[in-house]
């Protein structure tokens, strides 16, 4: 029901910007702009710069918008090593910009939208569109900020890397990387013909109906890999074959699965899924960590919250496990297992733990 009443107003709201001219059109060559120039951003705006895409860059990071500055982008992939110049700014300069974007694409962690979103409102015009390339629900906070007739969702399967400034390690290349792209009221606009027109340089792109069920997907896969890798310290795969780490794994999916049910959330194919390959109940959930094990992760793809932590970073666990927590306060839906992994992962940002193999036991203890 609550699913159901935001696609309402989210179609109420475009069905009047539309009416009053604000839909965009099909444009061959928008003028857009990617904000948050890290593994993700880098791979998918390295692809549209060098499909002749007019893309300016904005970055927090001083030391990588230097770095790319002076010797341009250099994107590792499995079989080649590609150099590109980036039209890239320090994100202070986003003031210092005067010609609005007609496409706002944003790869910042899902904890910086909304203030990314102000930031970025005044180039915006009422035909413009904010595209979130990120982890969880980040439509509800562009559409607040933006409103839901300017805000697009997006889903993705990707695995890449930061070593260091300048550098990216793309672990996918275009061809296996997927996004699927969707209004969050549903309709098939041609301003989202225009954003897939776009991002086909980067990946095989899918348009969705239904973008909040979508994303819904792509958290129930992020669920198992993100905290419980991250604590462990190890990569993806060497974490999920630690003994009796699936186990915790497999819970925190169900969990997640029990409230995605309640909210009234469909359960789509995703991840490039056939539909016929969807299992049926909460199988569907533990099946997902199985894709991304199988197509999105070689051995040392490490997630991203240990990327973050790694670096020194606060990573995104309300994102995953903790908006399980929270909304399933909301719902009445405990999350036992969920909010267990939560408390390990806030002793990690506090610095009373350390992310490492020695912390299986204290995984395993969520179970009990």
């Amino acid at each position: 029901m609550v699913e159901k009443l935001h696609r309402s107003v989210a179609l109420i709201s475009w069905r009047l910007a539309n009416y009053f001219g604000r839909e965009v059109t099909k444009l061959q060559n928008p003028r857009c702009a990617l904000i948050g120039v890290g593994a993700v951003g880098s791979s998918i705006g390295s692809d549209m710069v060098q499909s002749g895409f007019d893309v300016t860059f904005f970055d927090q990071w001083g030391e990588h918008v230097e770095a790319i500055k002076a010797n341009g982008l250099t994107v590792n992939l499995e079989n080649e090593t590609q150099h590109v110049n980036l039209d890239i700014k320090h994100l202070s300069e986003v003031s210092e910009t005067k010609e609005p974007f007609d496409l706002v694409f944003t790869a910042v962690k899902a904890y910086d939208t909304r203030w990314i979103a102000e930031l970025m409102r005044p180039l915006l015009t009422q035909k413009s569109a904010f595209i979130g390339l990120q982890n969880g629900m980040t439509i509800d906070e562009s559409s607040e900020i933006l409103g839901s007739a300017r805000s697009i969702g997006a889903v993705l399967g990707i695995a890449a890397n930061m070593p260091e400034p300048g550098v990216i390690n793309r672990e996918c290349d275009s061809s296996q990387t997927w996004i699927a792209v969707g209004e969050v009221s549903g309709e098939e606009t041609n301003r989202l013909h225009t954003v897939k027109h776009v991002l086909e340089s980067a990946a095989q792109v899918e348009i969705t109906g239904d973008i909040r069920s979508a994303k819904w997907m792509k958290l129930l896969a992020n669920i198992p890999e993100m905290l419980p890798s991250g604590i462990l310290g190890l990569p993806l795969i060497e974490a999920a074959r630690t003994p009796g780490v699936r186990d915790v794994m497999n819970q925190m999916s169900r969990e997640a699965y029990r409230l995605a049910e309640d909210l009234g959330i469909s359960f789509l194919p995703t991840l490039g899924i056939p539909a016929d390959e969807v299992a049926p109940g909460e199988q569907y959930a533990i099946d997902l960590l199985d894709v991304i094990l199988r197509s999105y992760s070689r051995p040392g793809t490490r997630v991203a919250v240990l990327q973050d932590w790694d670096k020194g970073r606060r990573a995104e666990i309300d994102a995953f496990s903790g908006y399980i927590v929270r909304e399933g306060e909301k719902t009445g839906r405990n999350a036992p297992v969920n909010e267990a992994v939560v408390k390990i992962s806030r002793d990690i940002e506090s610095g009373a733990l350390q992310p490492s193999p020695e912390n299986r036991d204290l995984l395993l203890s969520t179970l009990t």
